[in-house]
C-alpha cells in the first residue's frame, strides 16, 4: 500500500472555551493524530460552505471535520460514511449523538472492542479496544449525501488513516458508499469485491466485512436489524481470533 502524501493543513483541532465549556466536542486538542484535516479544510468547497453556515447556526456545536476515534494500533478500522449534522458534527466524535450511535457503541460493547458506558456524548468515557472509527468523508454533507468529488477528495484522508495501523488486519465497511471508497483505496476494482451484506472480501492481509449502514432509515424498514449488524462483528471477532 502506499503512503499517503504529505498533507498540507493543520495537524490538531482548536475549540474555543465556549464551546469547551457546553461540552460541543474533545475538551482538549486531538494528539496523536498525524493526519487528519483540520478545522477550516478547504479542499471541499460545498463543504465547506455547509460547515460555515452551521457554525453560523449554531456556534456552540464542533462543526469541522472529524477525526477518527480509537487507538492507531487497533486491528480492526471501521468506515463509516460522514458526520450526521446531530450526531458527530455537533459533538465532535464518529457516531456519537444519533441513533447510528446507539446501535454501533453498543454491538462494540457487546462483542468487547469497546468499553464503558455510551451516553452520546464525547465525555461519557466510551474507549475503544482493538478497533478505530473513521469516516469515508470527514465534513457533514448536506442532506448527508456527499458528492463523488468530495469523496474522492477525503479519500486522501481516509488512505492517510489506513495507513497509519501497522497492525490492521480487518475493514468494516458501513453502506455502500464505504465500500466503494476503501476499495478504491485499496486499488481493488468493485467487480472483484461487490458490495452485500455480510459479504466477506480479502485484500492482501486485510480482511474486508460488508454491512448495510446502522442508519435508523435502514433499521426502521428492517432492511438491516441488531442481529443482521451483531452478526458481522461477530465473524470479525472470530477472524481475529485466527
Amino acid at each position: 500500500m502506499k503512503r499517503s502524501q504529505q498533507i498540507g493543513c493543520e495537524r490538531q483541532i482548536r475549540f474555543t472555551e465556549e464551546s469547551r465549556r457546553n461540552s460541543a466536542g474533545p475538551s482538549v486538542s486531538v494528539a496523536g493524530q498525524s493526519n487528519e484535516p483540520g478545522p477550516d479544510c478547504p479542499f471541499c468547497p460545498r463543504l465547506k460552505d455547509y460547515r460555515d453556515a452551521n457554525r453560523a447556526l449554531h456556534p456552540h456545536w464542533y462543526n469541522a471535520p472529524v477525526h477518527s476515534f480509537g487507538p492507531a494500533d487497533a486491528r480492526l478500522a471501521i468506515v463509516g460514511l460522514a458526520p450526521g449534522l446531530q450526531g458527530a458534527n455537533r459533538t465532535g466524535r464518529p457516531f456519537t449523538g444519533d441513533f447510528a450511535g446507539d446501535l454501533l457503541y453498543g454491538t462494540l460493547t457487546e462483542l468487547g472492542f469497546a468499553r464503558g458506558s455510551y451516553e452520546a456524548r464525547p465525555d461519557d468515557g466510551m474507549t475503544l479496544v482493538d478497533c478505530r472509527i473513521v469516516n469515508a468523508v470527514r465534513c457533514v454533507p448536506p442532506q448527508n449525501k456527499p458528492l463523488p468529488a468530495e469523496i474522492n477528495t477525503c479519500r486522501t484522508f481516509l488512505r492517510a488513516t489506513i495507513d497509519e495501523m501497522p497492525r490492521l488486519r480487518a475493514i468494516v465497511m458501513l453502506g455502500r458508499v464505504s465500500h466503494d471508497s476503501t476499495l478504491k483505496m485499496l486499488g481493488i476494482r468493485a467487480t472483484v469485491a461487490p458490495f452485500a451484506h455480510g459479504a466477506e472480501h480479502q485484500a492482501g492481509s486485510i480482511r474486508l466485512f460488508d454491512s448495510y449502514h446502522c442508519s435508523r432509515y435502514n433499521t426502521n424498514t428492517r432492511v438491516l436489524t441488531p442481529e443482521m449488524f451483531r452478526a458481522v462483528f461477530a465473524r470479525v471477532q472470530d477472524y481475529l481470533k485466527t
